[in-house]
């Protein structure tokens, strides 16, 4: 759904608030045209916010993402779809993904306001990540991990278990990339721990990279092109 023009160019100005659908899962889910795109936020969070979503802009400017090139992505936490936006953005091309969303409201708005958007063959799954990582048989080249619950990580996708469900989920030369929190020292602090102590025992390569206000974590060190 593309907002009228007047609209969009206001909102260079102001943000409009444009439709609230609270859930169980999310009891202040809402979309607002901000900067001429569509944003997704809770209260404390932002979810999505189309090619400005910046974490994910920074990082897949600084990796080279060739090897993703044809091949599947899986999106954990899909919000409105800024992910695939942002892969569109790359000039990727011949891409098939899959985005696990638990949240039914947050699929109903990315069907409203974020799919139309996304060029990419997609196949959404209403579920959650745990129950379909734990089934899963399929390998990825990119494995995205963006779960929050309003602006918290559940205490699972922090675990070994579950980063080891993701390593058995990538092809031999896929890509990792988990988001978290770095707004604040107690969120760095947080990251990092995690990071050291969990993350990078699962993967004794991995990276962390500071995206100005989030960490990513990622699976293994740069390639050539790589650099971050």
């Amino acid at each position: 759904m593309e907002p009228p023009l007047w609209k969009k160019w206001l909102s260079y100005l102001f943000e409009f608030h444009i439709e609230s659908l609270p859930s169980v899962i999310n009891p202040h889910l809402y979309v607002s045209l901000k900067s001429g795109r569509y944003q997704l936020c809770t209260e404390n969070a932002v979810y999505s916010f189309e090619d400005k979503y910046d974490n994910f802009k920074r990082i897949f400017d600084q990796l080279d993402l060739s090897r993703v090139e044809g091949g599947k992505v899986l999106i954990l936490g899909f919000g409105l779809g800024s992910i695939p936006i942002l892969l569109e953005k790359k000039k990727l091309n011949n891409i098939h993904i899959t985005g696990v969303e638990l949240d039914e409201n947050v699929l109903l708005l990315a069907e409203k306001y974020g799919l139309g958007k996304i060029p990419y063959p997609i196949e959404l799954i209403c579920a959650d990540a745990r129950v379909y990582m734990e089934q899963n048989r399929n390998c990825y080249n990119l494995l995205i991990v963006d779960i929050f619950t309003d602006d918290i990580i559940p205490e699972y996708f922090r675990s070994k278990t579950f980063l080891s469900l993701c390593r058995r989920a990538l092809t031999e030369d896929g890509t990792l990339l988990y988001n978290t929190l770095g707004a604040t020292d107690e969120d760095k602090s947080k990251s990092e721990e995690f990071f050291f102590d969990t993350f990078s025992k699962i993967f004794p390569d991995a990276r962390l990279a500071d995206v100005n206000g989030n960490y990513i974590l990622i699976n293994r060190a740069p390639g050539k092109a790589d650099s971050y």
